[in-house]
């Protein structure tokens, strides 16, 4: 039964982030900076590292997949950046939680549980073309061009991305005894960042909810509506161009709240959008997985 199905992938995402949010509710300490930092140096390059290096999906569709997920974010920019200009709204604030989706915390774990190694597989491509636009331009949209990308630099993520397309592109592999190593600690960053994400949720408020929910739902109709069109654009193969959807559908990230927060726009209206998008999207990921496993 198809609503089985859906249950399956997504009750495991959605518990997890609900322990994290009742942590911090009933009072326990979370060490929130100390599980971040372990998250996005250790075990995420790790996940993304072996997960280049093990899969089975042909090189040339991986590349076409990066090449569609570029395409789909500048279209998006394109859109949010008429939208923005047209409405007057805050261009620091607005344009890169729009764009951006939380493709590690809930797109890695959401489509690793719906299509397995192969989905993970995909949905690593797009979480790193995500993540080096959301650490260049997206800092650059939010400080008001005021940085350069060498933030880059710092991003254990990059490093793992770039190693992992090497090994990938030119048939190499690890010593079996650190393919494992790597790939035990790579195993940390799903539980870790849904966990996190729930905790993180729990100490956000919300400013403004009609607006919010207004973005939050212009967010998932631009991004789904984008990413159909260039996936027919490129003719994905038929998990590709699911993962692309789940993946670009994502809500706005708890990254864009704290790169906010760092550059001084307007954190609060970022805190909301995180907040109410990602409350829309225990409806809005179960019916876009309904649709894809239909």
């Amino acid at each position: 039964m198809i609503f089985l199905k859906v249950l399956e992938v997504v009750f495991p995402v959605f518990f997890l982030s609900s322990l994290g949010y009742l942590w911090v509710r009933f009072g326990f300490e979370y060490p929130m900076k100390f599980v971040t930092r372990l998250s996005m140096m250790i075990a995420v390059p790790c996940l993304v590292f072996v997960s280049l290096i093990k899969t089975t999906i042909d090189s040339e569709h991986l590349i076409l997949l990066a090449i569609a997920t570029f395409l789909t974010y500048f279209l998006l920019m394109i859109f949010l950046t008429c939208f923005i200009k047209l409405t007057k709204i805050n261009f620091r604030t607005y344009l890169a939680p729009l764009t951006f989706g939380n493709t590690g915390n809930i797109g890695l774990p959401l489509t690793y549980f719906a299509f397995g190694e192969v989905g993970l597989g995909y949905a690593v491509i797009i979480f790193s073309v995500t993540a080096i636009l959301s650490f260049s331009i997206g800092i650059w949209f939010v400080s008001g061009g005021a940085t350069s990308f060498q933030a880059l630099k710092n991003e254990p993520l990059i490093m793992a991305t770039i190693l992992g397309s090497i090994f990938l592109f030119t048939d190499l592999s690890t010593p079996l005894f650190l393919t494992s190593t790597l790939e035990l600690i790579g195993q940390m960053a799903i539980p870790l960042m849904l966990i996190t994400l729930g905790v993180a949720v729990a100490e956000l408020k919300i400013s403004d909810l009609k607006t919010a929910l207004g973005f939050s739902l212009l967010k998932l109709f631009l991004s789904l509506s984008t990413a159909i069109f260039v996936g027919y654009l490129f003719s994905l193969n038929e998990i590709s161009f699911s993962v692309l959807l789940m993946q670009i559908s994502t809500p706005v990230a708890v990254t864009s709240y704290l790169l906010a927060r760092k550059y001084e726009a307007d954190s609060l209206k970022v805190a909301s959008l995180v907040v109410v998008s990602t409350c829309l999207s225990l409806i809005s990921l179960p019916t876009i997985l309904f649709f894809q496993l239909h």
